[in-house]
């Protein structure tokens, strides 16, 4: 009882200092630090052996980024996510895709009035966290309405721009064994994902614990760890983070080297792909970098940090050609690859 409120105590003097800009840089990565423990140690208490998974999406989250969660059924994605939200001070929406799901059902729609007026009706869009569930379960044209609202945190609709929530993450997830009845996203949105997550079979002795956990009458209590303004704050000071000149090159780099017939083209990416990743993924490689370093208390990246969030990043962004699915070579390993080359 005596360190909770020890801790509650020493949170609302950092928001006081916080509101007031007395905070120094270094104060400011110290509390980055601590805040990033507590999620992760309140987040474990019902998510069991997938700290590589929580730490990329908390990751995501302090970047403004999104994330794309693939597994088989029953690995905790959807629990991960509603999780989060309720160790996080902000507002939750699920949405569940499915085949007939309308764009309106998403970002609302103008209904007539008692006043002979037409009024907006916002949908579950408007919120700080989206789970989109199962996300390759609806049609295209539903799929699309997601894509300014991912961009550029607002949408349109007849003619006027609303804005979105801030902070705001799209947390979606996928399963990647039925593929009858789903319609892959198009590379212009999976673009928008700044993580691609897979999310594997836990470990034996996680399994127990799991099944110890689920299976009896026990009740995890969560608490709200930190809030909207906390978390802006943060993302802010990611952004703040210097970066060297050559921690930048090694990140357009490792992109450009995925780029098969390019200059800069890697002999792999030549051999085995089609399309390598965009601009976009350099930015997130860096942003991502950042994040990562400030994890561990360092004000600046290297290219350990770099090569950490690589894989999530480049999984979703680079096309693998026939010679490559006919050979067995994964995107992982040639992600390798071009890390080592």
């Amino acid at each position: 009882m005596e360190k909770e409120i020890q801790e509650q105590t020493v949170a609302f003097k950092f928001r006081e200092k916080m509101k007031e800009g007395l905070l120094t840089d270094i104060e400011a990565v110290d509390a980055f630090v601590e805040r990033f423990k507590e999620l992760t140690a309140e987040i474990n208490k019902v998510i069991i052996g997938q700290d590589k998974v929580v730490k990329d999406v908390l990751i995501s989250i302090f970047s403004r980024g999104h994330c794309l969660l693939i597994g088989v059924p029953g690995l905790a994605k959807t629990l991960l996510v509603n999780t989060i939200a309720d160790t996080l001070g902000l507002t939750y929406n699920r949405i569940q895709f499915t085949p007939d799901l309308m764009p309106s059902d998403i970002i609302g729609s103008e209904i007539l009035g008692e006043d002979r007026n037409f009024k907006f009706i916002k949908g579950p869009l408007f919120a700080n966290i989206i789970l989109a569930d199962e996300i390759n379960r609806t049609p295209p044209k539903t799929q699309a309405a997601l894509l300014e609202a991912m961009q550029e945190r607002s949408i349109t609709t007849s003619g006027k721009r609303y804005e979105l929530g801030n902070p705001f993450f799209v947390l979606a997830t996928q399963n990647p064994i039925e593929q009858e009845g789903t319609y892959p996203l198009p590379e212009a949105q999976l673009d928008r994902f700044m993580f691609n997550i897979w999310l594997d079979y836990p470990k034996f002795e996680d399994e127990l614990l799991v099944v110890k956990n689920t299976t009896s009458d026990k009740k995890t209590e969560l608490k709200k760890v930190i809030n909207a303004e906390e978390i802006i704050y943060f993302q802010n000071l990611v952004r703040k983070i210097p970066v060297a000149d050559n921690i930048l090159e090694y990140a357009v780099k490792l992109a450009s080297k995925s780029r098969p017939n390019t200059p800069h083209a890697a002999e792999i990416a030549n051999k085995y792909l089609s399309w390598g990743a965009g601009p976009r993924a350099s930015q997130f490689l860096v942003i991502g970098a950042k994040c990562n370093a400030l994890i561990k208390g360092k004000y600046s990246p290297d290219i350990e940090d770099v090569k950490e969030v690589a894989v999530a990043i480049l999984r979703h962004r680079i096309i693998r050609n026939y010679k490559a699915e006919a050979e067995g070579i994964t995107v992982e390993k040639i992600i390798e690859e071009l890390i080592n080359s």
